[in-house]
């Protein structure tokens, strides 16, 4: 069994080095202003096509996408979108994800059109973000193999994907379980908007929901922002291929996605509204001053009344606090929704805690300032 270990390598040193601090993110991000809309597949990569071979995925996913880019711009004239390709053009996945990392957006969504590999009983819309299954049971590859497999094996249709891609093979099992080692920053986000476009859609002409899923796919895990990868339907299954093929109804769908785009921004928007709060301590201790918190044996619990600390981790799968993605500090765990968040270094004072951040800042790239309210977390400047 071959090793992936640099592949690992080269993929933690590549995580560290794309997640955008939060420092450098600015006041202007505080509003979800930018949107970065990915149209799948294109030019010499058709994606799924269609058993009597007359559509193709590429072109059904950018008429959606192009429909929803402009509907966004009609009808929230605040919000830029930007196209990952505007015609028939082969974009490589990093490519994609790079186009909205170099934006700063603040949403991405990859639309695709699903396929059933043997038959053609398989309907309905997915959405996808990036991450492993929470389901009790449930590993990896037991849901979504096929599709996911499918998806990121356009890394084998670039010229230089061994270089590129540094080993990472998208037919090997193997190769996965390097997402599982990598957590997304953006992941409840991501998650809210997922649910929001799995609503908006229900009433579409593509009916059937076929739920949200965790699953690793390449182009949802390079990028630093929410992002979802939604499949409209399956171009395999009759029903949905004709709603696929008429126009009226790929603006149906289009209208659909911009209705969750819009309870997103909502939000959104009111999520990240908080600004920092007041330093309650007009001169602190020096940082050096500061007795070191030394790590306990279980996850510790907060004092009553509002704490600091740093957020580094939003995922569907409780950790154990003596997890070695903690690095010897013990987290204090909150439970939201079908989330498990974990704050390191909690304390009541402001300041201290942002010192503290510092420190953190070079082992959990991506990690940020917190607000803890009994069990209500607020994310702060």
């Amino acid at each position: 069994m071959r090793s992936i270990r640099p592949v690992l390598a080269f993929l933690a040193v590549l995580f560290a080095a794309s997640i955008v601090p939060e420092e450098a993110a600015g006041q202007d991000r505080l509003k979800l202003s930018t949107i970065v809309i990915d149209p799948g597949h294109g030019g010499h990569d058709p994606g799924c096509i269609s058993a009597d071979r007359k559509t193709q995925e590429k072109a059904i996913a950018l008429d959606i996408a192009q429909r929803l880019s402009r509907k966004i711009g009609e009808s929230l004239p605040g919000v830029k979108t930007v196209l990952t390709r505007s015609d028939d053009r082969f974009v490589t996945l990093s490519g994609r994800a790079d186009i909205a990392n170099d934006l700063g957006a603040d949403l991405f969504i990859s639309v695709h059109v699903n396929a059933q590999a043997k038959g053609t009983s398989a309907n309905g819309y997915s959405i996808h973000c990036l991450g492993q299954s929470s389901r009790e049971g449930n590993d990896l590859f037991s849901k979504n193999l096929d599709l996911i497999k499918r998806e990121n094996s356009v890394i084998l249709l670039e010229d230089d994907y061994k270089t590129r891609y540094q080993g990472f093979d998208p037919s090997d099992p193997q190769s996965y379980i390097l997402f599982s080692l990598m957590q997304n920053a953006h992941l409840e986000h991501s998650l809210v908007f997922a649910e929001e476009v799995a609503n908006a859609m229900k009433g579409g002409p593509i009916a059937h929901n076929r739920g949200v899923s965790q699953d690793p796919f390449w182009v949802l895990w390079r990028t630093t922002m929410p992002a979802v990868l939604v499949e409209v339907g399956f171009i395999t299954n009759p029903n949905d291929l004709k709603a696929l093929r008429s126009e009226s109804d790929r603006d149906r769908i289009a209208d659909n996605l911009l209705k969750a785009v819009k309870a997103f921004k909502k939000r959104y928007d009111s999520s990240t509204a908080a600004t920092a709060a007041p330093e309650r301590a007009a001169n602190p201790a020096p940082a050096e001053q500061q007795p070191e918190t030394k790590p306990e044996s279980g996850t510790t619990a907060a004092p009553s009344g509002i704490l600091y600390g740093v957020q580094v981790l939003a995922t569907g799968k409780k950790m154990k606090p003596t997890d070695a993605f903690f690095r010897g500090y013990t987290p204090v765990e909150v439970r939201s929704g079908k989330l498990y968040k974990y704050i390191l270094v909690p304390g009541d004072d402001l300041a201290t805690v942002r010192k503290k951040k510092k420190e953190l800042d070079k082992k959990f790239p991506g990690c940020f300032l917190v607000s803890k309210d009994g069990e209500t977390v607020t994310r702060i400047r």
